[in-house]
């Protein structure tokens, strides 16, 4: 199932949307979530310029995640996407129902949310790492057989050659 990924940034999509849709698949199973949430990647450079500034949010009634991309790398974009996809997570588990308002210092308060935001950072930071674990042992295994294939193939065409070479000896004899 492919996300909702809105891109309002200069980013470029095209590369890192097929892995987003991947991570978000495999926390998806991992965590039995339902339905994905949509995906926006937001360019803030005010944002970036603050140096413990916002990395993305969850929005549990809108069901959206927004990322802050400006100046960061694919590979941190994508942990705080998994982080977010564990928000999603609790909130189909009806775990925000009741919560109050979550301003500075909510994850200290609120024993509560802060418990929410542990299993978003430890489940989040695993299932990132397992993804990602798992998507350069595919890789390597692709790139491996495409190898495989190249070494057959050049094989065949030696052997190939070989053999049409004997072959006009042959019929040159004749």
């Amino acid at each position: 199932m492919k996300c909702d990924i809105t891109n309002n940034s200069n980013m470029n999509i095209d590369e890192l949307s097929p892995l987003i849709d991947d991570l978000a698949s495999h926390v998806q199973g991992v965590m039995d979530i339902s339905s994905l949430p949509a995906i926006t990647l937001q360019e803030d450079a005010d944002n970036a310029d603050v140096l413990l500034g916002k990395t993305a949010q969850y929005d549990p009634q809108n069901k959206v995640i927004t990322v802050f991309v400006t100046n960061r790398h694919p590979k941190d974009i994508m942990r705080s996407i998994s982080h977010e996809m564990i928000h999603h997570a609790q909130n189909e588990r009806g775990e925000f129902d009741n919560v109050g308002a979550v301003g500075e210092g909510y994850a200290q308060a609120d024993k509560h949310l802060r418990n929410m935001e542990k299993e978003a950072y430890l489940k989040g930071n695993m299932c990132f790492r397992d993804w990602e674990d798992g998507y350069k042992k595919q890789m390597m295994e692709s790139i491996h057989r495409q190898n495989s294939f190249k070494r057959r193939n050049d094989i065949m065409k030696k052997y190939k050659s070989n053999k049409n070479n004997e072959l006009n000896k042959l019929l040159m004899e004749k």
